[in-house]
């Protein structure tokens, strides 16, 4: 039942295709720089390694935002990654920009913490950019995407994203590709909210059964009977549609009521360099 070959990329040809994509969004909003959030995890790791690559090493900038009860390794490991492809770091340190709103609220839930959190990151990215004078890349893939595991205007926000045609499964082969650390490699994706937390474990199921189901149902049109027939668990594959279905508001551009006769994401509708 494994499909990684119909996930496999072509490596070389990946690679020129996300830099190409870079450099002319990039370009086309008039600037030559990219800032990227990095957390120490892999994706964010690919994200930094396409810009060192689109940009060159003084036109990319990495940022590290650890919170107080943050993983020590998540912070060495952005530094070693930050520090393979010869980039500049900023570390700034989020714990009193957060605690300054979780504490006098008395925020306990996990969900709710980790939503601020990753928003006061994003709120200094945006911030960084201006001063940068770059665009802000983002690091979600595209199996993330679907589920909807991401914070809306946290993690999920960018200005441009590589990463969001990219199931897993293609996001750990371009980042042995192009050199991404072993050991950010070889650790299991976590959020780094709270102490042995894992991405997998939070979801219930392995990102390479999620790989296998989304490509099907998504790229392929499966239906939820042909994947059942296929021998895949109905209970995982009910899961993973409902998933997709209630996040797809992340998806989508804010929704804007119509009353005039050319309404904005509706009627009105251009690339970002229309007017160039």
């Amino acid at each position: 039942m494994s499909t990684a070959h119909e996930l496999d990329l072509d490596l070389p040809l990946a690679t020129d295709l996300l830099v190409s994509f870079l450099r002319e969004e990039v370009r086309s909003a008039g600037m030559e720089r990219a800032v990227v959030g990095l957390s120490g995890g892999i994706d964010s790791a690919l994200s930094l390694a396409l810009c060192a690559r689109a940009f060159g090493p003084e036109n990319t900038l990495a940022v590290l935002m650890p919170y107080r009860t943050s993983n020590p390794d998540s912070e060495a490991h952005a530094i070693l990654t930050a520090d393979r492809y010869g980039v500049e770091r900023r570390l700034i340190d989020i714990s009193r920009m957060v605690d300054g709103y979780i504490e006098p609220n008395a925020v306990e839930d996990g969900t709710r913490r980790g939503n601020v959190m990753a928003r006061a990151r994003m709120t200094i990215l945006y911030d960084l950019s201006v001063e940068w004078r770059g665009l802000v890349v983002g690091t979600s893939n595209k199996t993330e995407m679907l589920l909807g595991y991401s914070t809306q205007w946290g993690d999920a926000a960018h200005a441009i994203n590589p990463l969001g045609d990219l199931y897993k499964h293609q996001v750990v082969q371009l980042s042995a590709h192009l050199g991404v650390p072993r050991e950010v490699l070889e650790k299991p994706p976590s959020a780094d909210l709270v102490e042995g937390q894992t991405d997998e474990g939070d979801l219930g199921f392995t990102y390479d059964l999620a790989d296998r189901i989304l490509y099907r149902l998504v790229d392929r049109r499966y239906t939820r009977a042909d994947l059942v027939a296929e021998g895949f668990d109905e209970t995982v594959v009910s899961s993973i549609v409902q998933r997709v279905v209630r996040n797809q508001y992340k998806r989508r551009p804010p929704v804007i009521a119509k009353l005039g006769y050319r309404t904005i994401n509706q009627d009105f509708r251009y690339l970002r360099d229309w007017m160039s």
